[in-house]
């Protein structure tokens, strides 16, 4: 998986028209998206049919969102799946499901199916919605809740979102830093919304910009206002990093569609302590190389299996990664990053310093 320094960027203007009623009261979700049992893996939503594109719908059309996990856990059990409405900046507010929900508050998961001919055993689900039992009446952020029988019990929560179909018009562009301090490190997004036909009262106080850099949400700006504009013209040009995001690190690729050959940059691919386990080439922190522009997947994933066809034939593979650094690092830690781990800084993918390397030489894995 690799990372290109030309973002792929989400820009979205939301627009509070609802007021706050009694609703359901979900305030002990979190809103950020998050599994809540360890043996749920491979999360997926997308719409339907685009892979790899972002979970967002237009308003009474026919678009489909589709969500898959696995469970490896072999238990039997009885998912079910509601939507929660949330306010611009991801904070579940107080709207009545029957606001924002069209017939039942909920339903169950019942496409699922079993790995075939793998090592790791799992059940694989699958979900497309909305569906005519649960229509969604009204624009905004949501959360996908899966729960196992009762909310009591949650699985995972996935945001996604829903869009007018009239489309507000934006005009942008992705600049350096206008910060002279980070011009060589951050870059930054400036761009114009046209609302058109909108009327947004108040745009001060109702007008906002969520700005998303590769679908990422962990470093997502939330909630930037308008610098300036004019009715129907609003700008989101700043210079103080307000719209800025680092340049980070490119991302690393490997290949481990074949547990029969070894795929590209796999060093060994095996079974062991009954698992499959690959090697990856070690990798060497280049911090001040010449940098390459390659296309990428900006980390994420594309799940294929060259060795058998059917369904759900796919295995599990524990992989080993390590790096070389000619330098020490005096604070924090290394970890593998990117949709493989949910975006998340987890501990399982924490590189460790390897104490039988040489001196002069820093070797994690």
């Amino acid at each position: 998986m690799k990372h290109s320094k030309n973002y792929a960027l989400l820009i979205l203007l939301l627009f509070s028209l609802f007021g706050q009623l009694n609703g359901q009261d979900f305030q002990y979700l979190t809103t950020v998206n998050s599994c809540f049992i360890d043996d749920i893996k491979t999360v997926e939503l997308y719409l339907d049919n685009y892979p790899y594109s972002q979970p967002i719908i237009k308003l009474n059309s026919d678009e489909k969102l589709l969500l898959s996990f696995d469970d490896l856990s072999n238990e039997s059990r009885y998912l079910k799946y509601t939507f929660i409405h949330c306010s611009y900046d991801w904070k579940i507010d107080n709207l009545s499901q029957m606001e924002y929900i069209d017939g039942f508050l909920e339903d169950e998961i019942s496409d699922y199916s079993y790995s075939f001919n793998t090592i790791t055993s799992y059940t694989h689900y699958e979900l497309s919605f909305p569906s005519d039992l649960m229509k969604i009446t009204k624009s905004g952020n949501y959360l996908l809740f899966v729960y196992d029988t009762s909310p009591d019990d949650p699985i995972l929560v996935r945001r996604f979102m829903v869009i007018e179909n009239k489309p507000v018009i934006i005009s942008g562009r992705v600049n350096r830093s206008s910060d002279v301090s980070t011009m060589h490190t951050m870059q930054e997004v400036d761009f114009t919304a046209y609302t058109g036909n909108y009327d947004v009262k108040n745009p001060s106080r109702y007008l906002h910009a969520n700005i998303v850099q590769n679908g990422r949400w962990d470093n997502a700006i939330i909630g930037l206002p308008y610098r300036s504009g004019k009715p129907g013209e609003y700008n989101f040009d700043y210079d103080n990093n307000a719209n800025a995001f680092n340049g980070g690190n490119d991302f690393r690729f490997f290949d481990i569609k074949s547990l029969r050959y070894n795929g590209n940059r796999i060093v060994s691919i095996g079974y062991r302590n009954d698992e499959n386990i690959a090697f990856v080439l070690e990798d060497v922190a280049k911090p001040y190389t010449p940098y390459t522009n390659d296309p990428t997947l900006n980390g994420f994933y594309y799940i294929k299996n060259e060795d058998f066809n059917g369904k759900n034939s796919e295995d599990y593979v524990k992989t080993i990664f390590s790096l070389k650094a000619d330098f020490e690092l005096t604070e924090g830690n290394l970890y593998v990053f990117g949709a493989l781990t949910d975006w998340k800084i987890v501990d399982e993918a924490r590189l460790k310093l390897n104490p039988k390397t040489t001196i002069g030489k820093r070797h994690f894995c």
